[in-house]
């Protein structure tokens, strides 16, 4: 493993009370830190902006009229970046912030500069932090009228999977607030993460659960963007983002969370 994509979801980045889980959050910088130190190219995909705005306005709820969550989304992503940049300077990390659009992996030309320039950043030792421009694009913030063209991606679980394959890294961690894919409802007596999957057919598709209501993705969500990563050869973890030292402890090889990994590319982490 050299280049790793990692995807912080909303439940990760916010407590259940609306405010910044930022004990967490460091935590979660310092293991990135971490990795960098030993070599690895890490491109962190956050989700978080649109709570972190509602937070900012002190709402009760999450607006529901478009334009007020694009607003939410505008103020809360300039927070976001002021918590990645104090916590990743206490290591001195430089950090990047890269806001995409579905025209950015569309349009040849702009697919060919973005990643042109994450592969710079990344060779420069820079922490690229992405997330979906929501206040120019509503695609992540809106849900799809029936008919509507097939999007690229609706939520940043599809977008990390889309930049794994676009910028060729090798591993894809999707962090949320579960520890991984269960072999059956989750609140039933004796669910068990499953640890492995080869292949996302129609009874893995089953097991998913909806999200709770704050982040745009849930197991669903993230299964679709497992198989657009393991399609693509490459291979992804769900794990628990509350798990202690968890992306030190995956790469070192231990067994966290489910592994999505096509037989070929069965083997050490590493």
């Amino acid at each position: 493993m050299r280049r790793i994509v990692v995807k912080l979801g909303t439940n990760v980045i916010m407590r259940t009370d609306g405010k910044v889980a930022l004990g967490l959050l460091c935590g979660l910088v310092e293991q990135v830190a971490a990795l960098r130190e030993q070599g690895y190219e890490v491109l962190v995909v956050s989700s978080g902006a649109v709570g972190l705005g509602v937070e900012r306005l002190g709402l009760s709820t999450r607006p529901t009229v478009l334009a007020q969550v694009q607003a939410c989304a505008a103020i809360g992503q300039s927070r976001l970046m002021a918590l990645y940049g104090d916590a990743f300077d206490r290591f001195n990390c430089p950090i990047a912030q890269v806001l995409l659009t579905e025209d950015d992996f569309r349009d040849p030309t702009r697919h060919a500069n973005l990643r042109a320039t994450l592969d710079a950043l990344l060779t420069l030792g820079v922490i690229p932090i992405v997330n979906e421009n929501d206040t120019v694009s509503t695609m992540e913030l809106e849900r799809p009228a029936e008919g509507a063209p097939q999007r690229l991606f609706g939520d940043n679980d599809k977008l990390s999977a889309l930049l794994v394959k676009h910028i060729n890294a090798d591993l894809l961690v999707l962090l949320s607030d579960v520890d991984g894919l269960y072999d059956r409802n989750p609140t039933e007596p004796g669910a068990q993460v499953l640890q492995r999957v080869e292949v996302i057919d129609e009874s893995v598709l089953a097991l998913a659960q909806g999200g709770n209501g704050r982040g745009r993705g849930g197991m669903s969500s993230k299964l679709e963007s497992a198989n657009i990563a393991l399609r693509a050869g490459k291979q992804v973890v769900i794990a628990n983002g509350r798990t202690p030292q968890v992306l030190e402890r995956l790469l070192a090889g231990e067994v966290l969370g489910t592994r999505f990994a096509a037989p070929v590319a069965a083997g050490s982490w590493r």
